[in-house]
């Protein structure tokens, strides 16, 4: 009985170890690389990319132009306030008069303007800004336009790479069985050793051509992290859509897709935009030839120490007198009677301030309103040069609208020559592929029942991996130029 106990736990023992084992495998073993699809990686690009989120700065200060333009409509407020300290003789600062005292002075004061007329200049500017917004979203357009296409592409360049070394593979596992074929031969006394040794160096040659297209591959990926900002430790690998060439089919001119894509492209719309926004632009310089109107405002009030009575702690009654020795005038007279002052007594017989800082304020406030014309006569030429340097960006927007439209139609062209001569090789590399194995079919015959040698079998595989090899990237090639076409015709870049 102690022994099956012993025994029992043993084996009890040995099954924890072998799950610990298996636990900490699992924990060591890195989670498998999330495959993205062509949208995820599409959405992660525009949220992520440093230069959507310039552009998105351009739209923003655009905005800011525009906001400052509308907000010119309205009359502009400013306030301000002073303190001042003086001594020996001076100008008091609210009676104008000249004192031998110390004084402390505050001044406050607001003013507004509004314009009323100035050559139509604030209006034109709010159009400027506002065709210059535009001009900065369809910016943001192409931006966004031209993130999706190069993503696209390395996206293109991931699956086409993942479609070669499985073709290398495929090539390898294929040397590999008839190495194992012809060694049982040569054992047999069928073969030759040469033949084991040529079919030993092909199988070497095809795990190089595995080897240099899993590099490619992982080169490829890594263009695409580098896009995406995703750091190259980081996992990543892509699903491998559905493509089927044989429904892609080119059934437009390079004049009718050029038509679309002038009508739909963010970077036409935005050289139209900016074309208008400098018409608007001249119009705005040419507002500062002309006379400005404007309705002014003001108020201001304030403050003097010198016309405070002063004070006499000694209880001692007595007229306040000045320094030099003058009898200083009261701030207050009873019923006009210049004669009577009054200097406000406390009940021990000092003098106290009865004008406060804040009934000066109040008492010496004024108002103003009224307008204000400017008229420009001469200014040393910048508002004659400031026109024209308007006209000049002007005429500078058509030159780039133009050379945009031109730029568009070129590679509209170029891209449906492309495309057409990729669908040719693609048509042509299938037919060759198709024409390949069927001769690798008969050459493997031949080999196996001896009437060819490895030399010829060699040959025709990598007849054969060379035309799949040819016809993976025709396909893809063409696949990625007739979405280039669908993308410039507006339709959205899908796999």
């Amino acid at each position: 009985m102690k022994h099956f106990l012993i025994v029992a736990l043993l084996l009890s023992f040995t099954v924890c170890v072998a799950q610990i084992d298996t636990l900490k495998q699992q924990s060591l073993t890195p989670p498998a690389a999330e495959k993205w699809t062509l949208k995820q990686c599409i959405d992660y690009a525009l949220a992520n990319s440093l230069s959507i989120q310039r552009s998105n700065y351009s739209v923003e200060s655009s905005e800011v132009d525009l906001r400052q333009s509308k907000f010119s409509r309205l009359p502009s407020v400013n306030g301000s306030v002073g303190y001042g300290y003086s001594w020996g003789r001076g100008l008091d600062p609210v009676t104008n008069s000249f004192n031998s005292t110390e004084i402390r002075s505050s001044n406050i004061s607001g003013n507004a303007s509004l314009p009323i007329y100035n050559g139509m200049r604030i209006h034109n500017t709010i159009k400027q800004n506002q065709r210059s917004l535009a001009a900065s979203e369809y910016d943001l357009a192409k931006a966004k336009n031209d993130l999706i296409l190069n993503v696209s592409n390395l996206f293109i360049n991931v699956v086409f790479n993942k479609e070669l070394v499985e073709n290398a593979k495929f090539q390898l596992a294929s040397s590999q069985q008839q190495l194992e074929r012809t060694k049982k031969q040569v054992e047999a006394g069928a073969l030759p050793k040469s033949e084991e040794l040529n079919l030993d160096a092909q199988v070497a040659t095809n795990e190089v051509s595995v080897v240099q297209q899993e590099n490619a591959l992982a080169l490829s990926i890594l263009q695409l992290k580098q896009a995406l900002l995703i750091p190259a430790s980081q996992g990543l690998d892509v699903e491998v859509p559905e493509l089927d060439p044989e429904e892609l089919v080119i059934d437009q001119t390079r004049d009718e897709i050029f038509d679309i894509a002038r009508k739909t492209l963010p970077e036409i719309k935005s050289a139209e935009m900016r074309i208008q926004a400098s018409r608007f632009g001249v119009k705005a310089a040419r507002g500062n030839l002309y006379p400005r109107l404007s309705l002014t405002a003001g108020i201001n009030t304030n403050y003097s120490s010198a016309q405070e009575p002063v004070f006499y702690p000694d209880g001692g009654f007595q007229f306040p007198t000045m320094r030099d020795g003058s009898d200083r005038p009261p701030f207050a007279y009873v019923n006009k009677d210049l004669s009577a002052g009054v200097y406000a007594i406390e009940a021990t017989g000092t003098y106290r301030n009865t004008y406060l800082f804040k009934d000066q304020i109040k008492d010496n406030i004024y108002r103003t309103l009224g307008f204000q014309l400017n008229i420009p006569v001469f200014n040393g030429y910048s508002s004659r040069a400031t026109l024209q340097r308007s006209i000049i960006q002007n005429q500078q927007a058509e030159i780039d609208a133009l050379q945009t439209s031109q730029t568009l139609r070129q590679n509209v062209e170029t891209s449906y020559n492309e495309a057409l001569a990729a669908s040719k090789v693609y048509n042509s590399s299938l037919r060759q592929v198709q024409a390949r194995e069927e001769a690798f079919r008969m050459m493997e015959q031949r080999y196996n029942a001896g009437a060819a040698t490895s030399f010829e079998y060699q040959v025709s595989q990598n007849d054969l991996y060379r035309a799949r090899t040819d016809l993976t990237r025709a396909k893809y090639d063409f696949i990625f130029k007739k979405k280039v076409l669908d993308f410039y015709q507006g339709k959205t870049l899908e796999f």
